[in-house]
């Protein structure tokens, strides 16, 4: 079995664990909003679409980011291999596409902490 398909079928076991979670978290919340939460004025529904919209803004954002820092650390470790005083500079270039990731996160804790 080659790398690639082995990274591939890695990430779609966890993309099907994460989504089966996802799942049983966006069913269960109706009764967990019937029970009560913290805002008593928001709808079963608002807090199903917040939770998606959260998951999606983590989840779209650290696959873009896992993407660019795949392709960027391969032309990363190439040019290292002939002029390793490149060091700096492309560690700062990873560090910017690891950046898009925690914008995701950030946003999603924005939405979360809109539903308090």
């Amino acid at each position: 079995m080659s790398k690639r398909l082995k990274f591939s079928m890695a990430m779609t076991i966890i993309a099907a664990i994460l989504g089966t979670v996802a799942s049983a978290l966006l069913f269960w919340i109706k009764d967990a909003a019937a029970q009560g939460t913290p805002s008593q004025s928001l709808s079963p529904d608002v807090w199903r679409w917040a939770l998606v919209s959260a998951a999606a803004a983590t989840g779209i954002s650290t696959a873009a980011a896992a993407h660019a820092v795949a392709r960027l650390g391969s032309a990363a470790i190439g040019a290292l291999a002939e002029k390793p005083d490149l060091f700096g500079r492309l560690l700062i270039f990873v560090g910017l596409a690891e950046g898009i990731a925690i914008y995701g996160l950030i946003i999603s804790v924005l939405i979360l902490n809109r539903l308090t």
